[in-house]
């Protein structure tokens, strides 16, 4: 599957209308599958769980070069600059605080 399949099928799983992935009808939606039903927490759970069972895949995913010279240029840049980085837990605080404003 690739990267592009994947954004098709987070777009299926978060809007009811059919699309085509791989020429195969995808008609899975929210409602079908009972999402509609889950609190917010048992949709992130359930995003999160999704995003999971992606990346135990991802060796199927060939990088393209730009995207390989971009990993390459942001490892570069860590590499050159390892004290210039900001804890998850103070990222995950900023947008909190913006999000209650």
């Amino acid at each position: 599957m690739s990267p592009n399949d994947v954004a098709m099928l987070i777009v299926a799983i978060a809007n009811p209308m059919r699309i085509s992935l791989r020429s195969k009808a995808m008609t899975a939606s929210v409602k079908s599958l009972g999402i509609d039903r889950l609190n917010v927490d048992e949709r992130l759970s359930l995003v999160e769980e999704i995003w999971a069972s992606i990346c135990a895949e991802s060796g199927n995913f060939a990088l393209t070069s730009a995207q390989r010279a971009e990993l390459e240029r942001r490892a570069a840049d860590d590499d050159a600059f390892p004290d210039d980085v900001v804890p998850w837990d103070e990222v995950k605080a900023s947008i909190r605080a913006r999000i209650a404003r």
